[in-house]
């Protein structure tokens, strides 16, 4: 009997333990979150920005050659993946510990 209490009081801490280490990892923090939520918003803003209409058959638009949609939007897509990397990585001081 006394063998049987024994096992039970094993698989009750045990459990208790997986419990908490279910809590305890978590892979991203709420900053991470924030950070990434900010780098998909920059890159949405950068995807808007080199959209637009483009060219018929019958006339030439020569709107596609701004500065608009060849410089700033692939810049600020190319920016909003970069600080997605960054993101991802960024570890706060809690998390160290």
């Amino acid at each position: 009997m006394a063998n049987l209490i024994n096992k039970l009081k094993t698989n009750n801490t045990a459990n208790n333990d997986k419990e908490s280490d279910r809590k305890a990892v978590r892979i991203f923090g709420k900053q991470n979150f924030i950070m990434m939520a900010g780098c998909v918003v920059l890159i949405v803003v950068g995807f808007m920005l080199m959209s637009g209409g483009g060219t018929n058959d019958t006339s030439f638009n020569p709107e596609i050659f701004s500065t608009r949609r060849i410089v700033v939007g692939p810049l600020l897509s190319f920016l909003g993946f970069l600080l997605m990397a960054f993101a991802i990585i960024w570890t706060t001081n809690k998390s160290k510990k």
